[in-house]
């Protein structure tokens, strides 16, 4: 059985990869790299809630903040050292430890789900409104100010490591993000495969059976929170090598929104589900973005409130049982009820 599972993850692996690598070369042929760029870094935003929510059963409404966290760090360290080897790596860790602190207070303060959702989002709106009143030249971090509402222009972009001159924008860029995001999605797939990943998806289902077994469940709360952070500071980071500048808009309530948006259009509980609802809101937002008829967030809400009520498994969910209803002969496709947090695979 235990080889047979590993020859399953094996294959699923391969199979991951090289779809990725087809998807990866190919969608720069039909679509632009710039636009392309957007969409990763925001499909790995998605996965960095996707995990922590989807297996992990934490709803964190404030995930925008360790993507700004993310993009800030890069901006302001790269400012300092001058180029963004170590920025890079600082704009993982800083919203992981930030995130391990806050998680801690949390998962073993033993608050309730209603109340963990309101301090992450409260937390994400006190940096955004702080960020927003730093304008004055005495907000000055190295040589680094941090601009109130206005951000940061003008940091170093994401180079090659050890040639600050080289730096990566346009294709390659896209290059480097696809690959980041082909790469954190393998480490996700290995964590889910590993006892942590199954025990966090038991805790998801049942808490108080999982503590009972032994388990410290406040403990690998806070770990996967902030593996989640790191990944979200991550995309911060690719972020602002593509925006090449960072605001406090990256801290803002429809910030924080649309990230949950698009894991409950992408499928809940699926690992390539918020990667790809990430990918269809934000094609929608930019498509609505050059008309002036209807208002963006207007149709965000009506999107997020039709997927409730008709397609309360998201996209990705239903796209696999389509599939394998077709594979699998005339029988008619049959609807499985989902875990709490979602299907657990795709």
């Amino acid at each position: 059985m235990a080889m047979t599972t590993g020859r399953s993850a094996a294959r699923d692996t391969g199979v991951v990869v090289i779809l990725g690598a087809l998807l990866v070369l190919g969608l720069p042929l039909v679509a632009d790299t710039n636009m392309l760029t957007l969409l990763v870094i925001y499909g790995m935003l998605a996965l960095s809630l996707g995990l922590i929510w989807g297996f992990g059963g934490i709803l964190c409404f404030g995930q925008a903040a360790f993507f700004g966290l993310g993009a800030y760090t890069f901006a302001i360290a790269g400012i300092n050292i001058g180029e963004s080897t170590l920025p890079l790596v600082l704009s993982v860790l800083v919203p992981a430890a930030v995130a391990a602190l806050l998680g801690a207070f949390m998962f073993y303060g033993r608050l309730g789900d209603v109340y963990l959702a309101v301090i992450t989002l409260v937390f994400s709106l006190i940096l955004f409104r702080w960020l927003n009143t730093t304008a004055g030249p005495a907000y000055v971090i190295g040589n680094a100010r941090l601009g109130g509402f206005n951000g940061i222009p003008g940091f170093p972009l994401l180079n090659v490591p050890g040639y600050p001159r080289w730096e990566l924008w346009g294709d390659p860029l896209y290059y480097v993000a696809a690959v980041a995001l082909l790469v954190v999605f393998l480490l996700v797939s290995w964590l889910l495969r590993s006892s942590f990943g199954r025990i966090a998806i038991g805790i998801r289902e049942n808490e108080e059976r999982v503590s009972l077994l032994g388990y410290d469940i406040r403990a690998r709360k806070t770990v996967l929170f902030a593996i989640g952070a790191g990944i979200a500071g991550l995309a911060g980071a690719l972020f602002a090598a593509w925006a090449e500048v960072v605001t406090p808009s990256l801290f803002s309530l429809q910030q924080s929104a649309e990230i949950i948006i698009w894991c409950i259009v992408g499928g809940l509980g699926t690992r390539f589900g918020p990667v790809l609802g990430a990918a269809v809101v934000t094609s929608v937002k930019i498509t609505l973005g050059g008309q002036a008829m209807l208002d963006n967030m207007l149709v965000l809400g009506l999107i997020l409130v039709l997927f409730v009520l008709f397609l309360p498994r998201g996209i990705a969910p239903e796209l696999a049982r389509l599939w394998a209803w077709a594979i699998g002969g005339n029988r008619k496709p049959v609807r499985r009820r989902a875990p709490r947090g979602g299907v657990a695979d795709g």
